[in-house]
């Protein structure tokens, strides 16, 4: 084993094409225990490879992502060969994870990160009514809609980009504010924020109206208001081969036809 590549941590999801990718690949270069190791090698989709980035956020551990899943946005292509290269390679991007504090009707109070996006969503079949705040003032006193979500870079090409929000470079200082279906204001699209704003949702009629809320995929029910903003401390970094960075990839995207 080499040096480099005693560095390595494989991980992977649970499809047989990931299992059988790190099987290989740990063979190939040898394995350490994630705790030990200063790249991770995450063999999946998207949301595997956000999922490692959750479970080791702040730990100063980088992620490279081969793609072994349906969906591989945020991912490198899959080769086993020059593994090595390439990492020594990659180009560094790190991320700031968004923080949610959602508030219950019966008062309880749920923190929880969010890579991608913290998004709300009706619950019942009659459209949400939601007042949104920026920074301590109110914005738009009633948006009705199915919902609305706030996403980061890295996650504007997920959820953002299937509700007609805008793709954002990887280093954009910027959040996307996205409506879902809005009903009214017909014609609102949305709102590029700075990435150091508070944003705050409260739900009115929210007996009549209940909306749930979600950071990636941690939900909460029955939400009375939730409050976002772009953690302070928390990071995640991910290594992209070169030619195929993450602006490349954003570029590419936006002139899609």
């Amino acid at each position: 084993m080499s040096k480099a590549a005693s560095r390595f941590a494989f991980v992977s999801s649970d499809t047989d094409d990931a299992r059988a990718a790190r099987e290989s690949l740990s063979a190939r270069y040898g394995q350490v225990p994630v705790a030990e190791a200063e790249i991770i090698i995450a063999l999946g989709g998207d949301g595997f490879l956000l999922q490692t980035l959750r479970e080791t956020m702040s730990t100063g551990k980088k992620v490279y992502g081969m793609n072994r899943g349906t969906i591989g946005f945020l991912m490198n292509e899959y080769r086993a060969g020059g593994l090595e290269e390439r990492i020594a390679n990659a180009v560094s991007e790190t991320i700031r994870p968004l923080e949610m504090v959602a508030v219950t009707h019966d008062g309880e109070s749920v923190s929880a990160p969010a890579i991608n996006e913290v998004a709300l969503w009706r619950q019942s079949y009659q459209t949400a009514k939601i007042r949104i705040t920026v920074d301590g003032q109110v914005r738009l006193e009633e948006l009705n809609c199915d919902g609305v979500m706030i996403a980061t870079p890295a996650g504007s090409t997920a959820y953002n980009l299937s509700a007609h929000g805008p793709i954002l470079p990887l280093d954009a200082p910027l959040l996307a504010l996205t409506p879902v279906s809005p009903f009214r204001p017909r014609r609102w699209r949305g709102a590029l924020l700075s990435n150091k704003a508070t944003v705050r949702f409260d739900i009115l009629e929210a007996e009549k109206r209940p909306v749930n809320a979600a950071a990636d995929h941690t939900e909460v029910k029955a939400v009375a208001s939730v409050t976002v903003r772009e953690s302070p401390t928390a990071t995640a970094t991910l290594l992209f081969d070169p030619n195929h960075s993450w602006n490349e990839r954003i570029l590419a995207e936006q002139f899609r036809y």
